[in-house]
């Protein structure tokens, strides 16, 4: 596996490399990550990741001083799972002054998680759009962990008119049904037991709307009393539309999909459930 770190260096090993698949990432791997790269494997013939931890997308309150970094267990990962080229640039290789253009989103970005992260989907959406020009893939995958920005990266790829498939790959999961997620580290053991509620409680009211309940709102404000009840701190869990994350309409079978995001300690989760119409009310 080649490792670059400059942005020059990299255009020139990606020359003549065919159909590029790039898995961006802020590094600390782990399954749920190397399955990303196993998957980008079968969408094309050169495989890219990246490790950027992306302060941007971090805010005053957010750990971007303690998220982790493992650059080396990063690499030793990724080259075993077969990737052919590493992107991990500095901040300096990335942003050699300060950032000035940034990517302007419609209202979702402060709705949901944007409501409680004001900012971050500015600042994801500035590094990705930054290292999609970079790279110049023709696709890229996305876990559907991080739901919303998935739709976010999906829908700016189809307005600016990005030539880059943007692949959303399903969520990996510990055998308790846990997401697995980087910030997971930062569970102590008893609330690492408790964890898996969260994935429960979204799963049951997804039967619950397979089932023909159409009150979410009640559905909504049960989960977070629950949750709390248990020594969460929840921000929120609701029912959406899939494709814009919009309130679901008043009648009909929809794509729907139940999200939330709550805190257990220091570490704050997020998780979801897609209700597909074959399925759902």
């Amino acid at each position: 596996m080649q490792i670059h770190s400059s942005i020059l260096a990299l255009r020139a090993a990606l020359e003549k490399r065919g159909r590029v698949v790039f898995v961006p990432t802020m590094g600390n791997l782990h399954a749920g990550h190397i399955a990303l790269m196993t998957e980008a494997r079968s969408h094309g013939d050169t495989v890219v990741a990246s490790v950027f931890v992306n302060r941007l997308q971090f805010g005053p309150s957010d750990d971007f001083g303690r998220y982790p970094r493992t650059l080396q267990a990063d690499c030793d990962k990724l080259s075993a799972a077969g990737v052919d080229l590493l992107f991990a640039p500095t901040e300096a290789d990335l942003y050699p002054e300060p950032q000035q253009y940034f990517v302007e989103l419609p209202g979702i970005e402060h709705q949901l998680d944007g409501e409680f992260r004001p900012g971050h989907f500015r600042g994801v959406a500035t590094v990705v759009l930054k290292l999609f020009n970079i790279v110049q893939p023709q696709a890229a995958l996305f876990g559907k962990k991080d739901y919303q920005q998935l739709m976010v990266l999906r829908n700016m790829t189809h307005q600016l008119a990005l030539p880059i498939a943007v692949i959303g790959s399903e969520t990996v999961r510990a055998d308790d049904g846990l997401a697995l997620s980087s910030r997971n580290a930062y569970l102590s053991p008893t609330e690492r037991s408790e964890a898996p509620r969260l994935q429960r409680i979204l799963q049951r009211i997804s039967a619950a709307v397979q089932g023909g309940e159409a009150d979410f709102s009640r559905l909504e404000r049960d989960a977070v009393a629950e949750l709390d009840h248990h020594g969460w701190q929840t921000d929120y869990v609701a029912v959406r539309r899939q494709d814009d994350l919009q309130l679901p309409g008043p009648s009909g079978k929809q794509a729907l999909v139940v999200l939330a995001a709550s805190r257990l300690g220091s570490a704050r989760l997020i998780d979801n459930v897609e209700i597909n119409p074959a399925n759902g009310r």
